[in-house]
């Protein structure tokens, strides 16, 4: 019926992997580990009421919440950013440097609109967030993996790839990495930024879950290193806020930051103005530091419990990280299983994940017998009964012979 872009089948097999991310969640009986909602226990209801009442009046922030605004984002919520969000990491930031998007995915489609010609390279790691690749799959871009470790990007991988494709940028996700919950070394960060400036390619560095630290010392970020303005800083307050106000920040050079600013007229016009006002308010208003303490404290158990679990009831063999912060656990079963397959049968046991094979490029089969592990919206008493019904599943698997 309709001729679509070619871009379309570009990214169809990755838009495979992200439906069915979603729509593993619509089951009211499966305990789902597959998305990285937060909890839904750390939504500020009750304070957004309070301050939706306060402020919704023609005489306070109404009309301004209601009208057409900015297209980079309300001043004060800028302002709040840079005091609350950048400026402890060591990044000197004002309102002038800081744009508000529409969630932290938007940045990926600012950045691809402003760098990306069809057939261009983009360097990711390897496994990588996918709807990131999802995006960049959309802008007709080539994706070439970068070898990871326990610590982060391999540097001298990274330096190989930057000589032989010329890429137009990096993306990296250095803290609490999606999906396999690393943390990039400090050493390795700073080595990033330099390699940056000395290739002059820039570097688009993911950063949503670095306020979810709940154990070990912070890190500065990339940006924190760059002394050349390669480095485009974005964050998302869908974690530390509301996925649902969708609102999220580049922290960038003035010049890119002059180019964000005519995307937006192109595309979305501006951000959710109600939404900047409610967020603006929650920084304003000291609430920001003592939710963020409550959201840790959620996440550092529901670790805790799902790690207690993979280590008594998955198969011996079975590997797992340990993230510091985030919201993922990515878990290695033994080789010969392949947790692709094993999903199309978890909905007999009311389960679901994330194989791991989707996360990496080139469809080489790694990540074949690994798990996207997700705890952030789930209770510790699910987590539990979750993690025994995908054990029964494995060893039933392992009775019939895989």
């Amino acid at each position: 019926m309709f001729k679509y872009a070619d871009r379309i089948s570009n990214y169809a097999k990755t838009a495979a992997v992200v439906r069915d991310l979603f729509m593993k969640t619509s089951d009211a009986e499966t305990i789902s580990f597959g998305i990285g909602a937060p909890a839904s226990e750390s939504l500020p209801v009750e304070i957004t009421r309070e301050i939706v009442n306060d402020v919704f009046t023609r005489d306070s922030r109404g009309v301004e919440a209601l009208q057409y605004s900015n297209p980079i984002g309300l001043p004060d919520l800028r302002r709040e950013i840079a005091k609350n969000l950048l400026q402890p990491k060591g990044l000197t930031a004002t309102e002038d440097d800081v744009a508000i998007i529409a969630g932290g995915l938007e940045a990926m489609n600012i950045v691809c609109q402003l760098l990306i010609n069809p057939g261009d390279v983009i360097l990711v790691e390897s496994p990588t967030f996918v709807q990131s690749v999802e995006i960049f799959e959309l802008f007709q871009a080539k994706c070439v993996g970068i070898e990871m470790d326990d610590e982060g990007v391999v540097i001298e991988d990274l330096e190989k790839k930057i000589k032989e494709y010329n890429p137009k940028f990096i993306y990296v996700i250095p803290s609490f990495q999606n999906p396999s919950g690393r943390t990039m070394r400090v050493e390795r960060r700073k080595a990033v930024a330099e390699l940056a400036s000395k290739y002059e390619v820039p570097v688009l560095e993911d950063d949503p879950y670095k306020e979810l630290r709940f154990v070990g010392e912070d890190i500065p970020p990339i940006k924190y290193f760059d002394k050349t303005g390669h480095v485009i800083y974005a964050n998302s307050l869908s974690k530390i806020y509301s996925p649902g106000a969708r609102l999220g920040f580049i922290y960038a050079s003035r010049d890119f930051l002059y180019e964000v600013f005519n995307v937006k007229t192109a595309t979305n016009s501006q951000n959710n103005g109600i939404a900047q006002v409610i967020c603006a308010e929650f920084f304003k208003r000291g609430l920001y530091q003592s939710h963020l303490a409550e959201v840790r404290k959620i996440y550092l158990e529901r670790r805790n419990v799902m790690l207690e679990c993979i280590d008594s009831m998955l198969p011996a063999g079975t590997k797992r990280v340990c993230p510091e912060g985030g919201l993922f656990i990515w878990v290695e079963l033994p080789e010969g299983y392949d947790t692709t397959e094993l999903l199309k049968k978890a909905d007999d046991y009311k389960v679901s994940f994330l194989p791991g094979e989707g996360f990496f490029i080139g469809g080489k089969g790694e990540g074949k017998n690994c798990m996207r592990m997700g705890y952030g919206n789930v209770t510790v008493e699910n987590i539990r009964e979750g993690m025994a019904r995908l054990a029964s599943l494995i060893n039933d698997e392992l009775n019939s012979g895989k």
